[in-house]
Order: C-alpha cells, then structure tokens, then sequence
C-alpha cells in the first residue's frame, strides 16, 4: 500500500520538477535537458530542452535556446526555437531572432526581434487571429516584426474577400 503511492509520487517529482538556475548566478555553458527550466539568474550560452523554459523577471539568456514552450518575464538576446507557444509578459525584453509557432504578447513587453511564425498549415491562420489580437494590444516597441508580417496576411485575405464580394 505504501509502495504504491511512493512510486508514482517519485516519478512525478522526478519529471515535475524544473531545473533552476537561481538568481545572483552566472553560468557559461550549454544546457541539455529533457525536464522544464527556469532561469532566475544569468546565462551565457544554450539550452535545449524537450520542455518548457521560463526566463524570471530578473533572469537574462545571452545564446540560443530551442524548446517546446517559453515564459519569458526577463530579458533574452540571440535565437529562440519554440516549437508550440511562446508567452512574453510586460517585463519581457527579446532582441534577436524568432521562429515559433503561436505567440502571445503582453502590453509593455519589447519584442524587438525578427520572427517567423511557423506551423502546420491549418494551425497557422487560426493561431495568427489570437496572436494578431493580443499583439495589437501591445506597446508600439511590441512585436513590430511579427506584426507587420501579421497584418500583411489579414489584408492579403480582406483584399481577396472583397474582390470575390465584387
């Protein structure tokens, strides 16, 4: 009885818990890892993960990290892989390159990065709508590269719907 709640308790410790990097430390390197992590200090170098990634407010990556989701509150500079959903809160500063699939933008975070949105090809139209809508929301220094890249394809397919209304 006892054995079969340790054993699935200790699986889900193992997998559940992030690795952290803790404020006030500085490492230069790469990180692999299949678990989550977080970064509340700094960082030079990559990460690549199988999981999520989440920069803390006062957390800092100078490098290239390929993940499959990301919470950004601190500041990122250099190329960011995210495979499913990137989320920049108003605290967030990203300078560099992009390539995600949906993007969500707090008002107030700086986006000020070159960014490809890819996915399948159904996916694209329905995550560009949520995505287009909260990054109108945000300050003028927000997504300025995505978008203009979004409003393109909204105008491209007005364009083609008044043209057949015509």
């Amino acid at each position: 009885m006892f054995s079969d709640n340790k054993k699935p308790r200790t699986m889900n410790e193992i997998s559940g818990q992030p690795n952290r990097i803790e404020k006030n430390t500085r490492i230069k390197g790469d990180i692999v890892s299949e678990a989550d992590f977080r970064i509340d200090g700094k960082l030079d170098g990559n990460v690549k993960t199988s999981g999520k990634v989440v920069i803390g407010k006062d957390g800092y990556i100078k490098g290239k990290v390929e993940c499959v989701n990301a919470d950004i509150e601190g500041s990122f500079n250099g190329e960011l892989l995210v495979s499913d959903l990137l989320s920049l809160k108003s605290s967030a500063v990203i300078e560099g390159t992009v390539s995600v699939s949906k993007l969500a933008v707090e008002p107030g975070a700086a986006f000020n990065a070159s960014c490809s949105m890819k996915g399948k090809s159904g996916s694209l139209s329905s995550s560009s709508s949520p995505s287009s809508s909260s990054s109108s929301s945000s300050s003028s220094t927000s997504s300025t590269a995505s978008s203009g890249y979004k409003s393109s394809v909204g105008s491209s397919s007005t364009s083609n719907e008044r043209a057949k209304a015509s």
